[in-house]
């Protein structure tokens, strides 16, 4: 029997003898990987689009402990499809038209793995010169396509970062408007901040407002309506902002947005900034969905008053070909942003970082740590250039519509605001409902909460098909189905058949609808 000594070192030895990054095998299973998602890209029509599983399912079909030794590439793979891909939602699906999509393509997936490859940590300049370098270049690049003003790029004393997320744009910009106020007011007046937007605007606003410390009855939603294509009113505004003001609060962030989830409504930017001058107040624009079609000159009209605004950010990964995350968010005042979230620690002090000639994108962010994000969306810009990506997102507009026309000539439908970009809002109108409620239960009154049920089993019918995936919004108490175009591999075929299911399920849905109220 050996000494314990003896045994420790045959153990430690026996367990360094791996080899993470073998070239060679690397080589091997990275050609593995990208075979297997090639051929699920051209199966992905095969699954259905929304998974089928129920909660829990893979907890019965994976061991309960984590393997002892190592299992070859070709197992786990072999899991990965017959388990992993039936619990997938496939977002890559051209019958996926939920949300908003997350586009990907050959050159933001290989920009992506690139980063994932050097995987190294620009947390500032020094930590790797290239990923802030490139990622000021590309921001610029990007803003310049999309005509935004001088202010915004470094080129004119502004500048850009590539977020993860819209949240994390929108929570940064927020924290720095705070910090500003508060510096002039004094921090023990935070409880008085008081942040606006539409009661259409993302919930990552909100979210954002709970972290930054804003008192929950201060985070103003204002109504909106059909009147104004649910798009914020500059005079609702104004009238709730004087509100507070004589209530001794202090208006300080308004997030206006082009695209809302819920409609695709366009927030007058130039009207809304002017109100938000008057009060002193800091305006970011939230373009995640729509911003990316406002490279093209006839869609660049949406956000014509930026140029009153102090921040614009808009979703790479959403419509611009560029896979998760990559959220691009661009400032007129970099220095608001570093002053509430710069840390400086002795550690990462260097010559370049006190010289003040180079950007620390740590200041920029909530996180340190980042990833080489710009990669990914530098590949895209030069790999398809700017005409390609334009016409990539026209036909997408070009689909839509194609898909209104389809709704229009049915009129047991309605459109229910009117199409902005690429994505349709529709139901079955309560006239629709008539002659089933009244063949079945002889009602006097199709209300609205009728039109609404039935507008729910139809899009859950259509959904636990498997053959589309689509989702919903209610505005106004009014239930409607959201038909999104945006994923990569979508054709005019599969927008065609999505119509078809939609007609089918609804003649379903129509010859046998029973209001609840019915069936006590």
């Amino acid at each position: 029997m050996g000494s314990p000594n003896s045994i420790n070192v045959a153990s430690h030895t026996s367990s360094s003898n791996i080899s993470p990054l073998d070239p060679e095998e690397f080589r091997r299973q990275g050609h593995m990987i990208i075979d297997f998602l090639a051929d699920y890209y051209l199966d992905i029509e095969k699954y259905p689009v929304l998974s089928q599983v129920e909660p829990g399912y893979l907890q019965k079909r994976l061991p309960k402990s984590t393997p002892h030794n190592p299992e070859p590439i070709e197992t786990i793979l072999q899991d990965v499809q017959e388990h992993i891909v039936p619990g997938l939602t496939h977002w890559q699906s051209p019958n996926f038209f939920a949300y908003f999509q997350c586009t990907s393509s050959i050159a933001g997936f290989l920009g992506d793995m690139l980063s994932t490859g050097f995987n190294v940590v620009g947390f500032n300049w020094i930590a790797s010169p290239a990923a802030t370098e490139l990622e000021t270049i590309v921001m610029d690049w990007l803003g310049e396509i999309l005509d935004l003003p001088k202010t915004f790029l470094f080129s004119g004393n502004g500048g850009g970062v590539i977020q993860g997320t819209t949240c994390e744009a929108v929570l940064c910009t927020l924290v720095a408007a705070r910090d500003q106020i508060l510096s002039q007011i004094g921090r023990e007046n935070l409880v008085k901040l008081v942040v606006y937007a539409s009661d259409q605007t993302h919930s990552a606003f909100q979210k954002a407002a709970q972290i930054a410390g804003i008192h929950p009855m201060n985070f103003k939603a204002i109504k909106t309506s059909k009147s104004t294509s649910y798009a914020l009113s500059p005079n609702s505004l104004r009238a709730q902002i004087c509100k507070d003001v004589e209530a001794g609060l202090v208006p300080v962030f308004l997030c206006a947005t082009v695209g809302t989830t819920p409609t695709a409504a366009i927030d007058p930017l130039e009207s809304l900034c002017a109100v938000a001058k008057d009060y002193g107040m800091w305006v970011h624009v939230d373009a995640a969905y729509a911003g990316s079609a406002c490279i093209c000159p006839e869609f660049r009209h949406f956000i014509d008053g930026v140029e009153g605004a102090n921040s614009f950010s808009l979703n790479a990964h959403k419509w611009f070909l560029t896979s998760l995350d990559c959220c691009c968010l661009w400032v007129k005042d970099p220095s608001a942003l570093i002053k509430s979230l710069s840390t400086n620690p002795e550690y990462l002090r260097n010559k370049a970082s006190d010289s003040k000639q180079v950007v620390d994108y740590k200041d920029w962010q909530i996180t340190l740590s980042r990833r080489f994000r710009s990669l990914k969306l530098w590949f895209v810009l030069r790999n398809y250039g700017v005409a390609n990506l334009r016409s990539f997102m026209r036909n997408h507009v070009k689909m839509a519509n194609l898909f209104e026309g389809f709704v229009a000539m049915d009129k047991r439908f309605e459109i229910v605001v009117p199409i902005n970009f690429a994505m349709v809002c529709f139901r079955i109108l309560p006239s629709a409902l008539s002659e089933t409620i009244y063949k079945n239960g002889k009602l006097d009154i199709v209300s609205e909460e009728h039109a609404n049920e039935a507008n729910r089993k139809l899009l859950d019918s259509i959904n636990m098909s498997g053959c589309v995936f689509m989702t919903h919004a209610v505005v106004e108490g009014v239930y409607v189905i959201r038909f999104a175009v945006g994923a990569t591999l979508v054709e005019e075929r599969h927008v065609i058949t999505a119509w078809k299911v939609v007609q089918e399920h609804a003649n379903v849905i129509l010859s046998t609808y029973k209001p609840r109220a019915l069936l006590v």
